[in-house]
């Protein structure tokens, strides 16, 4: 499990095509040190398994799934990536829960600098499937990094970003039109399914949920 609260932003070395599927170098500073092979590693993201673990870098392995379903079908030798290791058991849930599975890949409209701030508003158009579980004062993840809604305007997603995390995140690498990875609220997921009725091996009713605080 992760929270969205990005640790580090590492850099794609090497994109190596193998067979169907690719396998990504990624540099980073402080990662590779904590990271033993067969650990779960959010890149952007996407939930990934390390490999190959190296003093300053790792790699992962994409399926095509992977490749054509998410952002990284952008990604190219330089890109920036944000990095997150899993929250451990004893730690502070800093941003809300997120699996590292992209529901959706949206599109950057813009990144641009609060009037009089120096914040920013980042705006995305969200695809359908990810709409439907974004309300506003909500959470939602961004290339793996938690943020709320700050606006929803149909499909248009504006979230207000600090200068700290357009410092320490990918944010400020990327430009208008650029796919970015999106994974809704999981809490959102399962109260769908149970007022649906299409769950028969929970016993939880969307009152329980309410009354234990979700």
């Amino acid at each position: 499990m992760f929270t969205g609260i990005v640790k580090e932003v590492g850099r794609i070395t090497r994109i190596d095509q193998r067979g169907e599927s690719r396998r990504i170098t990624i540099a980073a500073q402080h990662a590779p040190k904590e990271l033993k092979t067969g650990d779960s590693v959010a890149v952007s993201g996407v939930c990934l398994t390390a490999l190959d673990i190296m003093a300053e870098s790792f790699c992962a392995d994409l399926a095509p799934e992977t490749w054509e379903r998410t952002s990284f079908s952008r990604i190219h030798d330089g890109a920036l990536v944000n990095l997150e290791l899993p929250m451990r058991a004893d730690g502070r849930f800093g941003g809300h829960i997120m699996q590292g599975h992209v529901d959706g890949v949206g599109e950057l409209i813009a990144l641009e600098r609060i009037a009089d701030s120096e914040n920013w508003w980042l705006r995305i158009e969200l695809p359908r499937e990810v709409k439907k579980y974004t309300v506003y004062k909500g959470s939602i993840s961004i290339e793996g990094i938690s943020l709320t809604v700050a606006k929803l305007e149909g499909r248009i997603c504006t979230v207000a970003i600090i200068p700290h995390t357009v410092e320490m995140t990918n944010l400020n690498s990327l430009k208008r039109g650029d796919p970015v990875n999106l994974e809704a609220d999981v809490i959102a997921k399962y109260v769908e399914k149970m007022m649906r009725s299409e769950s028969t091996e929970s016993s939880l009713t969307v009152e329980e949920l309410v009354r234990q605080g979700f």
